[in-house]
């Protein structure tokens, strides 16, 4: 095997390494931001949910929505 060769094997295993780091960190970043979204949403069913609950009795139950 010839210098050349070798080196080109190095470089090219080092440019995979990085892509692999940016690849991880990217998918990272998107777990943390479908983590904030599902946090998100179920704090805000569990405020509605709340704010239900302080309403008078028949309020917020059944709603027809037909015409």
């Amino acid at each position: 095997m010839d210098m050349m060769s070798m080196v080109s094997g190095i470089l090219a295993a080092r440019a995979g390494n990085v892509q692999m780091q940016v690849a991880t960190a990217i998918m990272k970043s998107n777990a943390d931001a479908e983590k904030s979204a599902v946090l998100t949403l179920l704090g805000a069913a569990q405020q509605s949910a709340s704010s239900l609950a302080d309403l008078g009795a028949g309020i917020g139950g059944n709603v027809d929505i037909s015409t």
